[in-house]
Formats: structure tokens, C-alpha cells, sequence
């Protein structure tokens, strides 16, 4: 039956525009389409007011939506339908199909960044010159926007009332079991026959988007999303425990399906309270961290370039360009830091406790702006989701929503004996280190000559000194956020 938010009709075409939700199974936009429609025309826009700010032709990024996009089409062709791809600006390519077919509206899932509401507003406002409307739904969040708020309508901004607020609505949503809810299944029925379609689209090879393939760490696609969740399952009791260690096979990989939507976040919900164990309900604050962000980015778009606790816009940061630069090619002189760093120059990927560890020495220890921090992740990650990079950076250099205090600074050293005892992670991606014990790879800056010539790796030569002392750094940081009080 068709959702809430949504009035049914019949004899109408609608045309479904995919988006960051690259899946027929699951997808409140896409079954709402199939139960109002008699015909649903699918489209994806390779949007190039995304990809002309790409430098790399390599970037992971759109081989991997190349890839999902590929996958889907082949899913709809299995149904005896196609899936329209154009590359080009939405407001231009999405008002011109609708007018080609005749349709009556046009169906997505809502967006909640600042550039994809601005889009929306101005495909709506196009298509609504033409005669028709532009209709939206919620699938990639449980709850968004108004949703979860306090009783006197305003947003949390701490995340432990918001997570028992989101968990009150979900018993109060009896949001049960599997297979979905059906509001979310698609009638695979009313796709419109290929044939309906034929001599619609662009060329879209990578070479046609003017990309090149790239190696990713994962496989794209909705099969392959499902069968990361189903591998995750049985490990997801161990979560709690072993989330924090990056040399583990403990975390789910999902975040990348979430993020271009080849998994539905019920379906990671789903499974998170199907397990019922303190693994599994740790897993789930994540997921409820990460609808926290959106919340927040959508109540306070303020925050893509500026601090939350707005106090805080006013320092002025002082860290060097030279730092910030050895930052990102991993050549800090703290092994954790820079084998992290190593890693997601590597692979487009970072493990969530590495990530806090990095951001905090880049901001607290180096004394660089977070935002350089921010831009650098959100060129390289493969999973790059703006309010999860900018709620992550903000809470690490203290600037954020319900952020970690200023005073409160990790030392990279301990962090890293803790949740990299034996050095494991470390020789992985610093191997010039690798000979060193583990006593002296977290921190071959004391060892003595000997052990350097032992390890066959002399500091300032093989590897770098430490460009900065923490104890001092961290006094530093300390005063420079006290100043703004």
C-alpha cells in the first residue's frame, strides 16, 4: 500500500530520479512512484555541478556510483525495464525528460545538503512551469528534520537526549522485523517496458565523464551492500569491544553503502535490533549519530563553514602550511597518525577511531583549522557524507555540536599502544617502522641509536623526527580555545 506522504492515482507516468539511493529494494521514493503510477520511467543524472569540481580524474567516488549505477540498470533490465542515465545538470535534464514523456510528476528521496536543496527548490520550480510537480520522500534517515526534537520544538543539540528521544519514536513506529515495512517494497510491475525508452540517455562510460576506473577496497552495488550486512551480522555481538581496534575485522564497511544508498538504513536498523546485544546497540548509536548529524546539518546549514559553538569562528588558528602538508602525506613522526594517513591516501578509507585520533592531532596538536581538515577528507573519502565529516571534525577540535571539551585532547602515543598494542596497524602502513618492537614503534623518537640500526631505520632519515611535542601543543591548544571563553 502506498505510504502516508504521499496521494495515489492512476493512469499517470512518474518518473523516479535515483540518487544517493542506488537500489530497487528498500526505497520509499521509488515503491511510492510504482504504487501511484501505472508507467515509472527510472532516471540517474550523472550531476556535473558535482563532477566539474573533481580534480582527480581517478576520484574512488564515481567509480563506485559508475559501478552501482551499472548494477541497477541491470537489475531493472532483469524486470523487462531500463534505467535511463544522463550526465549534465538536473535542472536542465530533469524538466526536459519529464516534458519528453509526458509525465505527470516526477519522484525522488529527499536530500538534506544545503547544495541538494537548493537543486530540488529549482527542479520543483522548473517543473512546476511545465504543469507538473516534484515529490519528495524520506528514506535515508529514520527520522529527519522535525521529527525528533524537544517538546518546545526545538532541536537537540546534545546526542544522548536525542538518542533516547530516537529511540522512544522507533518502539513508538513499531518498527519491526523484516522483510520491510510495505510502504518500501516496489511493484516491480509498473516499471515502464525498455522499449518505452529506447533513444533516451547519455553515453556515460567513465572515459565518457571524463574519469578513469579506480581500485576500491569494497564492491559497489546493492548485492554487494547485503552481503557486507550479512557478514556483519554474526561478528556485530563483538562491536562494542572491538570496534576501536583498526587491525580488527570488527567494523561493518557499510558506511559507504549508506552513504550512496545501495543498503536502506531500515535495513541496517533492522538487523541492529534483530541481534539484541550491547555489540548490536552500540552499532545503532552509530547509526543514530549519524541521523544526529543530519538533523543538525539541516536544522543549522550554518555549520559548513562555520564553528557550531560560534565562539569559536573567532580564533585564529596558527598552525603552518608546512604541518598541515606532513599531516596529509603521513610524515608527522607519530606513527599512528601518519600510518592512518597512510592508509586513506591509500584506499579513500579511514577506520572512526583513527579518524578521531587524526582530526584531533591535526587541530589540537598542529593547531590548524578544522576546516582544512574537513576539505581534505571530503576530497579523498570514499564514504564522504557531509554532515557525518563535518559533525566528526567539529566534535574532534571541540568547535562542534555536543563536541569533545577543549581540554579533554588525545594523546596520539597512548592511543595508539591502546588500540595498537603489538604495532600490527602500524607495520602495515608505516613499514619502514616495522622492524621496531612493540615498545618502540609507537614511539621510535626514544629509541636509541642501537635499536634504530637494529630496526634499520634511522630517525631523520628513514623517518621523521616528531615535527611537535604534544605536552606543548596540547598547552597551546588549551589557551587558545580558553581565550575565546
Amino acid at each position: 500500500m502506498p505510504s502516508s506522504d504521499h496521494t495515489s492515482s492512476s493512469g499517470t507516468t512518474i518518473i523516479f530520479w535515483f540518487r544517493r539511493d542506488l537500489r530497487t529494494s528498500d526505497n520509499s521514493g521509488f515503491a511510492a512512484a510504482t504504487a501511484d503510477a501505472t508507467r515509472v520511467v527510472p532516471v540517474f543524472v550523472f550531476d556535473r555541478n558535482f563532477l566539474d569540481d573533481l580534480t582527480d580524474q581517478h576520484d574512488r567516488r564515481v567509480s563506485f556510483i559508475h559501478e552501482s549505477v551499472k548494477e541497477l540498470r541491470a537489475r531493472l533490465r532483469g524486470h523487462g525495464s531500463n534505467l535511463i542515465v544522463l550526465h549534465g545538470d538536473p535542472l536542465q535534464a530533469i524538466p526536459e525528460l519529464a516534458e519528453a514523456f509526458d509525465a505527470d510528476a516526477v519522484y525522488t528521496n529527499r536530500d538534506y545538503e544545503p547544495y541538494a536543496k537548493l537543486r530540488d527548490d529549482a527542479v520543483a520550480r522548473a517543473l512546476a512551469k511545465q504543469g507538473r510537480n516534484l515529490r519528495s520522500f524520506k528514506d535515508q534517515v529514520i527520522f529527519e528534520g522535525k521529527e525528533v526534537e524537544k517538546a518546545d520544538g526545538e532541536p537537540y543539540r546534545v546526542f544522548t537526549p536525542y538518542k533516547k528521544a530516537w529511540l522512544r519514536r522507533i518502539e513508538e513506529e513499531e518498527f519491526y522485523g523484516s522483510p520491510p515495512d510495505m510502504p518500501h517494497v516496489a511493484d516491480l510491475s509498473r516499471l515502464a517496458p525498455a522499449s518505452h525508452m529506447q533513444g533516451y540517455g547519455d553515453p556515460w562510460s567513465l572515459k565518457d565523464l571524463g574519469f578513469k576506473e579506480s581500485e576500491l577496497w569494497l564492491t559497489p552495488g546493492e548485492a554487494a551492500a547485503l552481503e557486507r550486512l550479512a557478514d556483519f551480522i554474526p561478528r556485530m555481538a563483538r562491536y562494542k569491544e572491538e570496534r576501536d581496534f583498526p587491525q580488527r575485522n570488527v567494523t561493518s564497511g557499510l558506511s559507504v553503502h549508506l552513504r550512496f544508498g545501495t543498503i536502506s538504513v531500515r535495513e541496517c536498523v533492522r538487523a541492529a535490533r534483530a541481534v539484541r546485544s550491547e555489540g548490536a546497540a552500540t552499532w545503532l548509536s552509530e547509526l543514530i549519530w549519524r541521523e544526529f548529524y543530519q538533523m543538525i546539518l539541516d536544522r543549522y546549514p550554518f555549520i559548513v563553514n562555520h564553528a557550531f559553538q560560534q565562539q569559536y569562528d573567532r580564533i585564529a588558528w596558527p598552525g603552518s602550511d608546512a604541518h598541515f602538508e606532513a599531516w596529509c602525506e603521513g610524515r608527522t613522526g607519530y606513527p599512528i597518525v601518519d600510518a592512518a594517513m597512510r592508509h586513506f591516501n591509500a584506499t579513500g578509507w579511514m577506520h572512526n577511531r583513527l579518524r578521531m585520533i587524526v582530526a584531533m592531532f591535526l587541530t589540537k596538536d598542529l593547531l590548524v583549522d578544522w576546516r582544512r581538515g574537513a576539505e581534505y577528507f571530503a576530497a579523498g573519502l570514499l564514504d564522504f557524507e557531509l554532515a557525518s565529516n563535518n559533525g566528526g571534525w567539529q566534535w574532534s577540535a571541540s568547535t562542534g555540536v555536543d563536541a569533545a571539551p577543549y581540554f579533554r585532547i588525545f594523546n596520539p602515543v597512548l592511543q595508539s599502544r591502546k588500540f595498537d598494542a603489538e604495532g600490527a596497524y602500524i607495520r602495515t602502513w608505516v613499514p619502514e617502522l616495522r622492524a621496531f618492537d612493540s615498545r618502540d614503534i609507537h614511539w621510535p623518537a626514544d629509541a636509541d641509536m642501537l635499536a634504530q640500526r637494529e630496526a634499520g631505520c634511522i630517525l631523520g632519515e628513514d623517518y621523521p623526527f616528531p615535527i611537535v611535542d604534544h605536552a606543548e601543543q596540547k598547552e597551546r591548544a588549551i589557551a587558545l580555545f580558553a581565550s575565546q571563553d
